[in-house]
């Protein structure tokens, strides 16, 4: 038996190729949308992939594993527990729906079904054994169920998706489904579906694998008895949920599409015709190129951010056609492969860093020390755009804290008529904030490129 393992730090996804080289077969599990990694891991191997499936409909990319099934001729093995409304929509005649107890070989790796609802009401997990030389199980893959340090939040379907009074239940259900690991060998190791970054989870570990006897020990979620005191703890602090988790629970749920369009390179004047029209552009060029130079009613989202996709999730309509600027054309696969990962199909065209220097505006920035004076002005109103935990963490006194990814929804709590001065952790979120703002019609905003650290030093703070 050998395992491969495939991580994208954008989405803090992990995915894996389990092969048998007797055989010559190989399992792919939870694979991303691009599936030339696994194409290239498993000729690089000598194996061919006859199976896929994944753990859950996913919340956060769109799923290669119908194309890589498709693509290869492989067995696609789909969940057929849980609720009938969160059921997979799609099959094909390559199809098979699994339920708990459940068991397929890929040569002589077994493959041992395990439902643990909680994270999702048919979320699945994957037992393995190498009967070519043990008798007992080598590990599991735990998809959203357990993670290194953490596990699968149970809230999603009611925060992203809008299923009323699903969170509770859900969060009673990862309980049990922990009761039920709890009697597992502590050997088994552990490869979970997301690592640290990842908005499944609250707290994961960066470590890619662990032990379920380590997680036994440390993992906060195994220290409970009792099921109440569990579900307050799974529930509270868990991130906000970027707006288009939504979309892609149901683009897996009814299948994602297997057709990628190519969009063309567009120039000034159709730039300024599409900004006109009010349609969304996102600059992707660095953050200092945009605070220099910059058309006005462009959102500012570095492409150089691990997490831009992630973020360009938070304002994305995908009823309506998204448009980007690169710095160059040699930036756009690496854009566009983001893009596409989160179901962002609908990209007639894009333009490259010198459309934008015609009419250019810039994007004043100031330091912390340099807040600190304006904060002496009359009318500043210093606005806080990170998550709610980070804030409970520590703010500035008199800060409004509205996070980056719902500035759309509160506008109308901002005046236009102050100057506001948005900061992060970093100075990268409140520059995308910033850009909003101007969007919107905000022209006296600025930018600070300090985070909470280093302003906490020249400003007094309220600690939780």
């Amino acid at each position: 038996m050998l395992l491969r393992y495939f991580y994208d730090k954008k989405l803090a996804q992990a995915s894996y190729l389990v092969g048998c080289a007797a055989a010559g077969e190989a399992l792919v599990v939870d694979p991303s949308r691009k599936i030339e990694p696994y194409l290239n891991a498993a000729e690089e191997e000598g194996l061919r992939i006859t199976h896929v499936t994944e753990t859950h409909i996913h919340a956060d990319y769109v799923s290669g594993s119908r194309a890589l099934a498709t693509f290869t001729g492989a067995r696609l093995y789909l969940s057929d527990m849980g609720d009938p409304d969160w059921k997979y929509q799609y099959s094909t005649t390559n199809t098979t729906l699994i339920r708990n107890g459940d068991m397929w070989m890929v040569g002589n790796v077994k493959v041992e079904v395990i439902h643990t609802p909680g994270h999702t009401p048919e979320h699945l997990v994957f037992m393995i054994t190498d009967t070519a030389g043990a008798s007992k199980p080598m590990g599991i893959f735990t998809g959203d169920f357990i993670f290194v340090g953490d596990v699968g939040r149970p809230d999603l379907l009611e925060a992203a998706a809008g299923i009323a009074d699903t969170k509770v239940k859900g969060a009673r259900q990862q309980f049990q489904s922990l009761q039920k690991f709890k009697h597992l060998p502590d050997y088994l190791q552990i490869w979970p579906g997301h690592g640290a970054g990842s908005a499944c989870g609250k707290a994961l570990g960066a470590i890619p694998s662990t032990t379920l006897g380590y997680e036994k020990l440390f993992n906060p979620a195994f220290q409970f008895e009792d099921e109440e005191p569990f579900v307050d703890w799974l529930l509270d602090g868990q991130p906000e949920p970027p707006r288009y988790f939504a979309q892609m629970k149901k683009v897996n749920k009814f299948g994602p599409s297997l057709e990628e369009t190519q969009p063309q390179h567009l120039d000034e004047t159709t730039l300024e015709d599409i900004l006109r029209e009010g349609e969304l552009v996102v600059d992707m060029r660095t953050q200092n190129d945009f605070a220099q130079a910059h058309r006005l009613g462009t959102i500012s989202i570095p492409a150089s951010s691990d997490r831009f996709n992630t973020y360009v999730g938070w304002f994305v309509d995908y009823d309506a056609p998204f448009y980007f600027i690169a710095e160059s054309e040699k930036d756009v696969p690496r854009i566009l492969e983001g893009l596409w990962a989160i179901g962002v199909d609908n990209i007639p065209g894009y333009f490259t860093g010198e459309a934008v220097m015609r009419q250019a505006e810039s994007m004043p920035t100031i330091t912390a020390d340099e807040l600190a004076a304006y904060v002496q002005q009359n009318g500043l109103l210093i606005l806080d755009v990170r998550n709610k935990s980070e804030y409970q963490e520590e703010h500035l006194i008199g800060a409004k804290h509205i996070p980056m990814g719902f500035l759309p929804q509160y506008l109308d709590e901002l005046p236009k008529d102050r100057l506001i001065a948005t900061h992060c952790a970093s100075g990268y979120r409140s520059q995308v904030a910033a850009s909003l703002l101007r969007r919107y019609g905000y022209q006296n905003v600025v930018n600070v490129s300090d985070g909470i650290d280093t302003l906490a030093k020249v400003l007094p703070t309220e600690k939780r």
